[in-house]
C-alpha cells in the first residue's frame, strides 16, 4: 500500500464507514462457485437474433396478406416498433446488477421501463378525456366512471343485530388482503430492512387517514387500518420477508452446470434454482451515519410513498377497476423495477467508488414523478382539496419535528462517527517495527481512538 500523503496535520480523511464490503463484492464474495459449463445459455446470440428478426420482417413484407384497416395497422405497427426496441435492448444494452434468472431478463425490465416512461410522457400531453379513451384500446370495457368503495361505514367488529354478526369483517376481506400480504413480503425482499419496511407501512396508513377526504377508498375503520392492514397483512408479510432474507443471506451459493448433474431430479432442481439469487448482498442502510445519507433515506421513503399513492390515484383518474389486469401488471412490474433500483441505490449510497446514480434507479424515479404529474394534471380538483385542520396541524408538527431532529442530530449533538486516519509524526512516534510498518491511530467523531497499523511504502 502506498504511503499516506504527508498533509500539514498528518491526517488522511477516509470515506465514512460503509455497511458493505464492496471490494470483497467485486471479488465475488460469499464463496460463490460456478463451473461455467452452460456457456451457450449465457451468450448474447446477437447474430442469431438479427437473422431471425430480419426473416420475420421479410415475411411481413413479401408474404403476408396486406390489410387496409388503419386502426389495425397502427396498433400492429406500434407493437412491432416497441418489440424492435426491446429486442435491441435485450441483446445490446449493458448488464444490470442481477444475474438471475438471466442478465437478459433484467435488461428487458430496464428497456420495458423506458417504454413505459415514454408512454407516460405521451399520456401527459393528452387531456383527461383522451387519456381515458386510450384505455379502451387495452380493454373495451374501460373508459367508464367507476363507483369508489368506501371501507369506513359501520366500524362495529361484531354486530349482534345483524343476521351475520361478523358481516363487517367479511365485507373488508376482499382482493386487497392477499395483495397487501404478498406485496409487503416482496417489498421486504426489495428493501431488506425491517425498520424501513415498518416505517413505510405505518406512514402509508397515516397517509390514508390524511387523504380519505379525497379518495373514498382510503376511508377505513380503525381496526381495518391498524389490525388488518398494519399488523396482520403488512406485519406478517414483513415478518416472512425477513425470514426469507435470513435464509438467502446464510445459504451457500454453489452453482453446478446442469449437464454435470447426473440425475433427472437434480437437473430439475438446478432449473428451479436458476430463479434464485446468484449471490446475496445484505442492505444495512444506516440512515443516521451522515447527513447526506439521512437526507437520501428521507428521499427514498418519500418516493416510495408517492409510488404507493400513485396506484390509487391513477386508477381513480383513469377509471381502472382495482382488479383489472393493467393495475396488477403495473404492481408486478414495479416489483421487478424496484428490486434492481433499490440495489443500485444502496450501492450508490454506500460504495465510495460508485459516483453515478444507477440506470434503473433513475428510470423508476422518473416514472413515479411522471405518474404523479399525470394525476396532478388530470384531476387537480381532487388532489387540491384542502386538508382538514387537525390533519394539517398534525403534518406541520411532524415536519417541524423532523427538521428539529435533523438539525439537532447533525449540527448540535454531532455524534456521527466518521473515521479519519491520523499518521503519527515520525519525530515523536516514528519507530518502525520489525515488519517495516508505522503505527497509526483511527479517531472517530467523538474522539475515541482505536489502534491500527499502516504499512510503509518501501
Amino acid at each position: 500500500m502506498a504511503a499516506v500523503r504527508n498533509t500539514p496535520d498528518h491526517i488522511l480523511k477516509l470515506h465514512s464507514t460503509t455497511a458493505h464490503n464492496w471490494e470483497e463484492e467485486k471479488n465475488k464474495n460469499k464463496d460463490i462457485q460456478d463451473d461455467g459449463t452452460m456457456t451457450f445459455f449465457w451468450q448474447a446470440h446477437t447474430i442469431t437474433v438479427l437473422v431471425m428478426f430480419s426473416c420475420i420482417l421479410v415475411y411481413v413484407t413479401l408474404f403476408e396478406e396486406e390489410t387496409y384497416g388503419a386502426d389495425y395497422n397502427n396498433k400492429r405497427g406500434i407493437v412491432a416498433m416497441v418489440l424492435t426496441f426491446l429486442l435491441f435492448g435485450v441483446t445490446q444494452t449493458p448488464d444490470g446488477v442481477f444475474r438471475r434468472p438471466h442478465p437478459a431478463f433484467w435488461r428487458l425490465i430496464m428497456c420495458m421501463s423506458i417504454v413505459y416512461e415514454l408512454g407516460l410522457v405521451w399520456l401527459l400531453f393528452q387531456n383527461v378525456s383522451d387519456a381515458r379513451a386510450v384505455m379502451k384500446h387495452f380493454d373495451g370495457s374501460l373508459g367508464v366512471r367507476l363507483p369508489e368503495k368506501a371501507y369506513g361505514g359501520s366500524c362495529l367488529l361484531f354486530d349482534p343485530n345483524a343476521t351475520d354478526p361478523w358481516h363487517n369483517l367479511w365485507d373488508k376481506l376482499d382482493g386487497f388482503v392477499p395483495t397487501h400480504f404478498f406485496g409487503w413480503w416482496f417489498k421486504t425482499l426489495i428493501l431488506r430492512d425491517w425498520w424501513l419496511c415498518t416505517v413505510l407501512s405505518i406512514m402509508f396508513e397515516i397517509l390514508e387517514y390524511t387523504l380519505e377526504h379525497q379518495l373514498p377508498n382510503f376511508s377505513e375503520c380503525w381496526w381495518d387500518h391498524w389490525i388488518m392492514d398494519a399488523v396482520v397483512c403488512n406485519g406478517l408479510g414483513i415478518y416472512l420477508g425477513m425470514k426469507t432474507l435470513n435464509y438467502l443471506s446464510m445459504k451457500p451459493y454453489h452453482w453446478r452446470g446442469m449437464w454435470n448433474i447426473p440425475s433427472y431430479r437434480g437437473k430439475m432442481k438446478r432449473i428451479a434454482l436458476q430463479f434464485t439469487p446468484y449471490s446475496w448482498t445484505d442492505f444495512d442502510w444506516r440512515p443516521l451515519t451522515s447527513l447526506r445519507r439521512w437526507l437520501c433515506m428521507l428521499g427514498v421513503i418519500a418516493i416510495f410513498l408517492v409510488a404507493e399513492l400513485n396506484t390509487f390515484y391513477l386508477k381513480f383518474v383513469l377509471w381502472l377497476p382495482p382488479e383489472h389486469y393493467l393495475n396488477l401488471t403495473r404492481l408486478a412490474f414495479f416489483l421487478f423495477m424496484g428490486a434492481a433500483a433499490m440495489r443500485e441505490t444502496f450501492q450508490y449510497l454506500d460504495d465510495p467508488s460508485c459516483k453515478k446514480f444507477g440506470r434503473q434507479s433513475w428510470l423508476i424515479a422518473m416514472i413515479i414523478i411522471t405518474e404523479f404529474l399525470i394525476v396532478v394534471k388530470f384531476d387537480w380538483e381532487t388532489i387540491s382539496k384542502p386538508l382538514p385542520q387537525h390533519i394539517a396541524l398534525f403534518w406541520i408538527v411532524g415536519a417541524l419535528g423532523l427538521v428539529f431532529f435533523t438539525f439537532w442530530k447533525f449540527f448540535i449533538y454531532r455524534d456521527v462517527k466518521n473515521d479519519v486516519l491520523v499518521e503519527e509524526k515520525k519525530e515523536t512516534n516514528g519507530v518502525k517495527n520489525g515488519n517495516g510498518k508505522y503505527k497509526a491511530t483511527y479517531v472517530n467523531g467523538n474522539g475515541a481512538a482505536s489502534r491500527a497499523r499502516l504499512r510503509k511504502e518501501k
